[in-house]
Order: structure tokens, then sequence, then C-alpha cells
């Protein structure tokens, strides 16, 4: 029998067991939310070229300025091709699978790093009325909502569970 170990997905736990069980899972998943397509060929090289392109086009018509440039622009000694990989989710029944991602060292990295510079601290100020970042900032917030007399016997909580939500998204160009 082939094993697997693999970190799971919450818990900080390892996960051992069939990798024949766990192919199947995947499979299962890859059929389940058809959101995702088998390559036959490695588009890495024109993806790169792509942003190269792209970022040579704004450089030349000075949409951006040279260190902007120059911080965005991919190494491509560095870069690698986005892959997917799964991890467990021994806390569900059934153990299912959740889909990463690994994107860094994607030819996109730099522009997405030096993006977020720009718009998360724009967008942390415009939502930090409503956004809880852990179990600490939730208690904060319930306290906040207590004193203005808004917590009440009849204040109802809920929680969702919403699967492969990043599959659900259109994924259009």
């Amino acid at each position: 029998m082939n094993l697997i170990i693999r970190v799971t997905d919450k818990g900080n736990n390892f996960y051992i067991g069939s990798a024949i069980e766990f192919e199947k899972k995947a499979q299962k998943f890859f059929t389940d939310t058809n959101a995702f397509i088998e390559l036959s060929s490695n588009p890495f090289n024109e993806i790169l070229d792509k942003v190269i392109q792209l970022l040579n086009t704004l450089r030349g018509k000075n949409f951006i300025r040279k260190w902007q440039y120059e911080q965005m622009m991919p190494d491509r000694t560095n870069c690698e091709l986005a892959h997917l990989y799964f991890n467990p989710k021994t806390h569900k029944d059934g153990i299912p699978v959740r889909p990463i991602e690994s994107t860094i060292h994607a030819s996109t990295t730099k522009i997405s790093k030096f993006l977020d510079k720009i718009l998360r601290p724009i967008f942390d100020d415009k939502c930090k009325d409503t956004t809880i970042i852990d179990g600490a900032s939730l208690i904060t917030e319930l306290s906040k909502y207590n004193k203005k007399g808004l917590l009440k016997p009849t204040t109802l909580f809920c929680t969702f569970d919403i699967r492969n939500l990043y599959t659900m998204l259109p994924q259009e160009e």
C-alpha cells in the first residue's frame, strides 16, 4: 500500500492515508467543481512573456515609473508555473480535500505584492468597521455591540460553511 503524508487543512496536524484514496478525492473535487482543466503543455514561457510584455508596454507609455516597473518585473530565474495541490480536511466528514493554488513564485506575484501595498491600506480603512480578523477582534466587536444595547436574548447567531467558494466565482478574463 502506498501512503501519503500531508499537512491538514486546519489543526496543524498530519494526515497519513492511502495515496490511491487521496487521488480519488482530488479527482472527485475536479469532477464536482468542473473548474479546472488539465494542461496538455506547459504555458510557463507564454505567461511570463505576456507579463513582461505588459510591463514593457506600461513603462513604454509612461503609465508606470521606472521604480514601479522594476518592482513588478518578474525574475525569470526565480519564477515557476503556479501549481495546484490539496490538503485534507480532517475536521470534515469523509475527509474531503481543500485545493491550494501555489503562486508564490508565479510570474504575476511581484505585481500582486505591489498592488497589495497600494490597495491594502485603502481596503483595511474602508472595511475596518465590518471586519473580524480573529477571535479577539470578535470579542471586542461583540462587546461594542452589547454596550450599544443591540445584543438581546432574541439575537440569533449563525455560521456558514461555504464549500468551494473560489470555484463558484465566475472565472472570466
